[in-house]
């Protein structure tokens, strides 16, 4: 009986004893001798992902708190791609800065993979409360992992500072919603009497959040933590918690009848239009690319936020689409940056210059992660963009399709600053660049998403239309 209630968290209970079994393994290890810890991870994930193909993890389980459904497989295997690729690129990384801490890096990554994908699920604010600290938590000590250096501990200190007020803003909006409607289930929320109070829960709750998916004017963390964070890291941070954070805006304001989302819509809006201007046009005097790819990110979210505003199956289905092709497009862009830079971290347009030159691969690569990014035809960022419009489009927000549109353009100008370095300067550098076999398979994984998902879109449009059908 026990096991059928806790069936549908059969992946997370995989994540949980996976964690615990190569925490064993790391105390038997000597040190200096670690490596197989990351293979261990990369394990653990592809065995979560696979078990959300091949066992049945429909239901609910802790008491009605988590639902085990379409949309929730949808998220967790992004969770689980994201994390695989951020443990690829972490391999080599690993062993050559923190050889002796490997284990407590893949620790963290595992836990805060298990709450993200136990925020897939949520109808509660209790288990949503808890995921989100699960997940965070983690995330500010990987953030700073490498102690020594300056950048990192800035980076982390202000993801765990802007971590902190989002999680208390979040709890504080919770409270609100509790206390307007005497329930801590999701639907029962959704179904109470329009008051002040339940205004003002969702209004926090939505700005704590706003925090983790990094929307203006909530963004201030994103930058410096991308710019002094170890790469491997930026790599599952720049994606995993930002999808996370839409997940569980999805759960809650369109829990029920949507109410909640109807009742917060003009702010949600708003929201989106603040967050592609402020991203877009932050993003144009950076000479630092993974600052640029930052604010890039911020001005992405409030492309989300659009569909999410929509509440149609439409809009939801296209939101989902864009997540799955931000997945493969950002992590393959910041994947071939980490590949691109220094040891000392430098990733100023300078290391891009004459890339072609020095490595076909590099290049080639990081001109279809742009296009992509820019919404050129016809990769999957293309797709992703004209689904959104039209499903906004349909739902009514004509003028915020054009307005939109408009400033995403502001976007092109900066994609192309990169490409232009990459193909019509002169190196910098001299030489080859040497790129180690995790990473090159974690970009090449990449590139067959953004390009296979760009020529054939419909299967994948089909798998979103899919989750997005048990809402509303």
């Amino acid at each position: 009986m026990m096991v059928d209630l806790l069936a549908p968290l059969a992946a997370d209970a995989i994540l949980v004893i996976g964690a615990l079994s190569l925490l064993l393994v790391d105390l038997i290890l000597p040190p200096g001798e670690k490596r197989i810890l990351g293979y261990g991870t990369i394990g653990v994930l592809l065995a979560a992902l696979i078990s959300t193909f091949a066992l049945d993890l429909s239901g609910e389980a802790v008491g009605g708190a988590y639902e085990g459904d379409a949309l929730a497989l949808f998220f967790k295997r992004g969770f689980y791609v994201s994390a695989i690729l951020a443990s690829l690129a972490s391999l080599d990384f690993g062993a050559k800065i923190w050889p002796r801490r490997q284990g407590e890096y893949f620790q963290l990554l595992l836990y805060s993979v298990l709450g993200m994908s136990l925020l897939a699920g949520v109808r509660d604010l209790l288990l949503l409360a808890v995921a989100f600290e699960l997940m965070g938590v983690p995330l500010y000590a990987m953030a700073a992992f490498s102690r020594k250096d300056k950048l990192a501990v800035e980076g982390g200190l202000k993801l765990y500072l802007t971590g902190a007020v989002s999680s208390a803003v979040t709890l504080y909006g919770m409270s609100m919603l509790f206390g307007a409607s005497g329930s801590t289930n999701l639907a029962e929320i959704a179904s109470a009497p329009s008051s002040p109070m339940l205004a003002m829960g969702v209004a926090l709750t939505l700005a704590g959040m706003g925090f983790k998916l990094g929307v203006a004017p909530f963004h201030m963390w994103v930058p410096d933590t991308y710019r002094g964070s170890p790469p491997p890291f930026v790599v599952l941070v720049a994606v995993a918690p930002k999808i996370a954070g839409i997940a569980a805006l999805t759960r809650l304001l369109l829990a029920g009848d949507g109410a909640l989302l109807d009742s917060v819509s003009e702010l949600l809006l708003l929201l989106a239009w603040f967050t592609v201007i402020v991203g877009n046009v932050m993003a144009l005097p950076q000479d630092s690319v993974r600052r640029l790819l930052g604010f890039s990110g911020v001005g992405h979210m409030g492309l989300l936020l659009l569909g999410l505003t929509t509440g149609t199956a439409e809009g939801i289905a296209a939101m989902l689409f864009y997540v799955a092709g931000y997945i493969f497009t950002t992590a393959g862009a910041l994947l071939v940056l980490s590949a691109v830079a220094d040891e000392d971290g430098n990733d100023g347009l300078a290391r891009f210059a004459g890339l072609s030159q020095r490595s076909g691969f590099l290049a080639f690569a990081m001109l279809v992660f742009l296009l992509s990014l820019g919404g050129i035809p016809f990769v999957v960022g293309f797709w992703a963009k004209l689904y959104l419009f039209l499903a906004a489009w349909g739902a009514g927000y004509q003028l915020s399709v054009l307005f939109i549109a408009l400033v995403g353009v502001i976007g092109l100008y900066y994609y192309l600053r990169v490409s232009r370095a990459m193909y019509m300067t002169e190196p910098t550098v001299e030489g080859p660049i040497s790129v180690d076999l995790g990473t090159q398979l974690a970009i090449a994984l990449c590139l067959v998403f953004v390009v296979g998902m760009g020529l054939v879109p419909q299967p994948f449009v089909a798998v979103a239309e899919t989750a997005a059908s048990v809402l509303r």
